[in-house]
């Protein structure tokens, strides 16, 4: 038998369709609900399911009547505070196209998007770095767009471009992702393949309200059925989450494994009587990891597996929980397979985690790259670029990457785009960057190099700082007298961790 999981496509998307109106659908049903709570150590800050569609669709109406134009895309260069969702569906209420990006790039990384994508307009939190536009919309305008008349919906053919979100890429440089409305559609077979998300839920995410992860898994997500969202206070510290999740009755908790990693110990056994289970996303949850939380709550450790082209369509869930070292199985509805460049493989044997190209969560392109794009296309399948196996009951385990990519925090990193940055400081002539396990369940990136002298760390760390978003920087720098190469030259990225002595962090 092949490795090819098809139970049937999902149900069709609704025609004319919004992304921000399917998300906030759920309004009428209980206006007065409390669609969000920021948590804080002494008390909440709710908002209604009211107050929430009331800020969103006044936001529409104060973009367009700033002057922009439906199909106008908008680079947001906002902070770790509410007012991201909001534009972000703002925006998309009124028919134009946000593009979300993380607030740790530097104004270097912003102006090569700026040159790209040609925004009509920025939204800027003054906090945060971007190269100068023509038309910059403050946190003040935004904010005082929450009062006025609610715009209407922007319905339309769903396959319709919605948002634009980056990835960094093999290549080095950073590739402009294109998402239809669609996606969010897509999103609601996680509720019982991953989730278990019901209305009465209660889902705690840890991550900042800017980044897509909490994005769509603690926001979007739960406003979708109305559930309600908790999202810590920024800057709160994880090892007080288990607090807050016993204070505020949490159901769910969402994070990346680096934030479990940040509370919990072997020996902790924490008492959290609401919850159900917890999620895990953005990179591979460890055995010991996945162990040590299940002996300190009592419950399960769902893991899923998604990309920035693709929403999560590989999960474990309360119905079908993984087996052994597996990473679950496709949702119901996705249509997923193991291929090599042949086609799909026999059930068991290794190959590249591959999705059906006509599934609903799977972006539209590679902005204006159409060439890339069908490079990821091989027939009927889009490929990931991982590698994994299917077993004969539908479970994938995976067998790691097909190519370099770092994983730093729950951020895909190519490590082209570092060693490009890097390659062009004076005192380096040759470099290779890599991610190291510098202890158990903890990465970093590591830069060695070659060059006439061993060269400052601190010099180093301050020449990347204004080119490289803080995620994105080498933690550790190791001269080497020569780089590991094969007989043609090429360097040897993956024989790099051999020659990393010690942490320098």
């Amino acid at each position: 038998m092949l490795s090819i999981f098809d139970q049937g496509p999902p149900p069709p998307c609704p025609v004319p369709f919004n992304l921000a109106a399917h998300v906030l659908g759920q309004t009428c049903a209980d206006p007065e609900k409390v669609a969000l709570s920021v948590l804080g150590l002494q008390a909440a800050q709710d908002l209604t399911y009211a107050g929430l569609e009331q800020a969103v669709r006044g936001t529409g109406t104060g973009l367009l009547d700033a002057g922009l134009t439906p199909g106008d895309m908008i680079l947001m260069r906002l902070g770790n505070t509410l007012d991201f969702p909001i534009a972000y569906l703002g925006a998309i209420a009124a028919g134009l196209v946000p593009v979300p990006t993380s607030s740790q790039l530097t104004e270097a990384e912003t102006a090569r998007m700026i040159e790209e994508l040609a925004p009509a307009a920025v939204l800027r939190d003054p906090g945060v770095a971007c190269a100068p536009h023509p038309l910059e919309l403050s946190l003040a305008d935004l904010r005082n767009m929450y009062e006025m008349p609610p715009c209407d919906w922007a319905m339309g053919d769903p396959d319709r471009l919605a948002y634009v979100v980056y990835t960094s890429g093999t290549s080095g440089k950073p590739r402009a992702v294109a998402h239809a409305h669609r996606a969010i559609w897509a999103r609601q077979m996680m509720m019982d393949g991953w989730y278990g998300l019901r209305p009465d839920d209660r889902l705690m995410h840890a991550g900042a309200f800017n980044w897509t992860y909490t994005l769509g898994t603690g926001l979007m997500d739960p406003w979708t059925i109305g559930a309600t969202a908790l999202i810590p206070e920024p800057g709160t510290d994880p090892a007080v989450f288990p607090d807050l999740l016993k204070r505020y009755s949490a159901t769910i908790f969402a994070a990346a494994p680096g934030v479990y990693r940040k509370f919990l110990r072997d020996d902790v056994r924490v008492n959290l009587p609401d919850l159900r289970h917890g999620l895990c996303a953005g990179e591979k949850l460890s055995p010991h990891l996945h162990r040590t939380w299940t002996r300190a709550t009592g419950t399960e450790l769902y893991e899923a597996y998604g990309m920035s082209e693709c929403s999560t369509f590989i999960s474990s869930g309360p119905t079908h929980p993984a087996r052994g070292e597996a990473l679950g199985q496709p949702q119901t509805g996705r249509r997923v397979a193991i291929v090599d460049e042949t086609g799909p493989v026999a059930q068991g044997e290794p190959g590249v985690i591959a999705v059906r190209r006509d599934d609903p969560g799977l972006m539209l392109s590679y902005l204006n790259a159409p060439e890339e794009t069908e490079a990821r296309m091989q027939g009927d399948w889009f490929l990931t670029g991982d590698i994994g196996a299917m077993a004969v009951d539908g479970q994938i385990t995976y067998l790691g990457r097909n190519d370099d990519m770092m994983n730093a925090g729950g951020y895909r990193v190519s490590p082209v785009e570092v060693e490009a940055v890097l390659s062009a400081h004076p005192g380096i002539t040759q470099i290779g960057v890599t991610d190291i396990e510098v202890k158990q369940d903890t990465r970093i990136i590591a830069a060695f190099y070659t060059g006439p002298a061993i060269l400052d760390d601190s010099d180093l760390h301050t020449y990347v700082q204004d080119k490289l978003a803080r995620y994105k920087q080498p933690r550790a720098y190791i001269h080497l007298p020569a780089l590991p190469a094969g007989p043609n030259g090429k360097l040897l990225r993956r024989a790099l961790p051999a020659y990393f002595k010690a942490p320098n962090t």
